[in-house]
């Protein structure tokens, strides 16, 4: 004869599916999957009674414990900034406080790291020859903080020769007239370059009949 009192859940079935895993059922036909850490700090074991209140407790431990797997596995595909991590992880349906707490937990880890991430991007998109403006723009993109940017962009390269030589790429080598030319600043500049440097890279281009 059940000696379950009223409101509480018995553990059912304690079955480790993989090293580290479990799926626990109970009797009111519900399953977790846990980790080996959260059925030992909880005691479980089967014909184990929960309270309401453990019960709860638990839930909330095994959907917390299922956002960390889901983050892990999306920073395993590829890095990402704090921000876009806890986006991505709502948009899959996780809660925005486990989402922030899994941020969190892996920023300890030193899994995340918004400096070594916005320095990452500048180095990427200046080795596609991009500007800093542009550069700015897919900083905010990937939700890299404004307060790190300046700190990032101290990593590009000098960018003179890399206009000078997209330009030349651009107008390959021609003598081009000024709708050319403007079409061709225009995407420079549309690339993240500054009128400045674009102004720079022409007058070398121009110099180069004189010489």
């Amino acid at each position: 004869m059940s000696t379950e009192k009223q409101g509480n859940i018995i553990v059912t079935e304690l079955r480790e599916t993989i090293q580290g895993k479990f799926v626990v059922g109970f009797s009111d036909g519900s399953e977790m999957k846990l980790a080996l850490d959260t059925v030992a700090d909880l005691s479980l074991f089967k014909g184990r009674e929960l309270s309401e209140e453990e019960f709860s407790a638990l839930r909330s431990a095994a959907e917390l414990s299922k956002c960390k797997e889901r983050a892990l596995r999306i920073i395993g595909a590829r890095p990402l900034s704090k921000k876009a991590l806890f986006d991505r992880l709502v948009e899959k349906g996780e809660t925005s406080d486990n989402a922030e707490e899994c941020v969190e937990w892996l920023c300890r880890l030193h899994y995340l790291d918004d400096v070594q991430y916005a320095g990452m991007v500048v180095r990427h998109y200046a080795g596609k020859g991009y500007g800093a403006q542009k550069i700015k723009s897919e900083l905010y993109r990937h939700g890299v903080p404004k307060t790190l940017w300046d700190e990032a962009l101290e990593e590009m390269p000098e960018t003179d020769d890399k206009v000078y030589e997209l330009l030349c790429r651009r107008l390959k080598d021609s003598e081009p007239d000024r709708a050319e030319l403007k079409k061709a600043t225009d995407a420079l500049f549309r690339r993240g370059f500054s009128w400045d440097e674009i102004k720079a890279a022409v007058n070398k281009y121009t110099a180069r009949g004189n010489d």
